[in-house]
């Protein structure tokens, strides 16, 4: 006899693990993961930062409804947040002060000075700066396992090697066969699935939406001094680069968003040169070694807002998806705002509509 549950989540990452730990307690919950281990595509490969202006304007609601979750739990640490431009770039930063402060983000105006006593060894084209105070580390490894940890308690199945291979609807919900064979029901099915979110919608006989996962690489190195455990995440107006210390190293980013089909994403040595060269375009710091480099993937829909709610085709298949790379710092309120909607609750602190699939059909 088929095994039955209420609603059968497709990825246990982030968004797949928060939405077992909401929804366990109110009925049976099947999570299925493709890898050996939840986690091991975008949810692991985070540089784990909240801040309220990452993502723009119509992400922030998410982003500002999720800090009282991470201050309960004790999952973030000061960090604060610089933005540099030059000073051919004034207007676009006192646009970009102007844009979030309006909207009741903390940000302050930095000259050069202030720039210096931040970040030493700035070079001399970098001549203006916004602050965001802020801005925290988070801790994704301890996100991740709290919510895997609840939804476990509260009687939510986990299944990794668990690939999905088909799902039919039917009068019941959906038939769900994986590609080993085995098979269940599901009331609801619930596309978690990130990179593949339009496979498993394709898989369920839907149409996509047309994801783009974009490829975002990392590098950890190692200076010639260790890197000032306070030094803040630092991100350029243009948006060419980031970076911010880890444990006496630094990561550092180009930014960069290459498309790539679903995958487990892996850096190419040409886009670690280009996070290297802007990032010596920043400081005059001595780089004595690269000590590691990887990959992930962030999903975006065509408009670049994630995707929560119902199909209107199918008024039982979820997306949960296109979450980009602000998935992390927004998940608290992305699932507060998916659980209402798959319990059928009265609306929470942000608003739905904005972030509903019926806008691509």
């Amino acid at each position: 006899m088929t095994e039955r549950f209420d609603w059968a989540i497709i990825g246990a990452g982030i968004a797949g693990a928060s939405l077992a730990a909401g929804l366990a307690q109110h009925g049976r919950v099947l999570l299925l993961e493709a890898e050996d281990r939840p986690g091991y595509h975008a949810s692991g490969r985070s540089v784990a930062f909240w801040t309220e202006s990452y993502g723009g304007p119509r992400v922030l609601p998410l982003t500002t409804a999720s800090r009282s979750f991470f201050d309960a739990h004790g999952l973030l640490g000061p960090r604060g947040a610089l933005t540099l431009a030059r000073a051919g770039e004034a207007e676009g930063l006192a646009a970009f002060m102007a844009e979030f402060s309006a909207l009741g983000v903390r940000v302050q105006a930095q000259d050069r000075a202030q720039l210096e006593a931040r970040l030493p060894g700035l070079r001399s084209e970098w001549q203006l700066g916004a602050y965001e105070p802020d801005c925290s580390d988070i801790d994704v490894a301890g996100l991740h396992q709290l919510w895997l940890a609840q939804a476990r308690r509260d009687g939510a199945e986990l299944l990794c090697r668990a690939r999905l291979a088909a799902a039919s609807h039917g009068a019941e919900g959906w038939a769900i066969a994986l590609d080993d064979g085995r098979s269940f029901a599901a009331r609801v099915l619930v596309n978690a699935a990130g990179a593949w979110a339009d496979e498993v919608a394709g898989a369920a006989g839907l149409a996509p939406i047309g994801m783009a996962p974009l490829r975002r690489t990392v590098a950890q190195l190692r200076m010639d001094q260790p890197v000032p455990a306070d030094l803040p995440l630092t991100l350029g107006l243009d948006g060419s680069f980031y970076f911010k210390p880890d444990s006496g190293k630094l990561w550092l980013s180009p930014h960069d968003e290459i498309p790539s089909p679903p995958c487990d994403a892996a850096p190419e040595e040409i886009d670690v040169a280009l996070a290297i060269d802007r990032f010596e375009a920043v400081v005059d710091w001595r780089i004595a070694a690269l000590e590691h480099k990887w990959a992930g993937l962030r999903t975006f829909a065509p408009d670049r807002l994630p995707v929560y709610g119902f199909d209107p085709a199918a008024r039982d298949f979820f997306w949960f998806a296109g979450q980009g790379g602000f998935g992390i710092q927004t998940a608290p309120a992305a699932a507060d705002l998916a659980l209402r909607l798959l319990l059928d609750q009265s609306a929470g602190p942000v608003d739905p509509a904005p972030y509903g699939p019926a806008r691509f059909r």
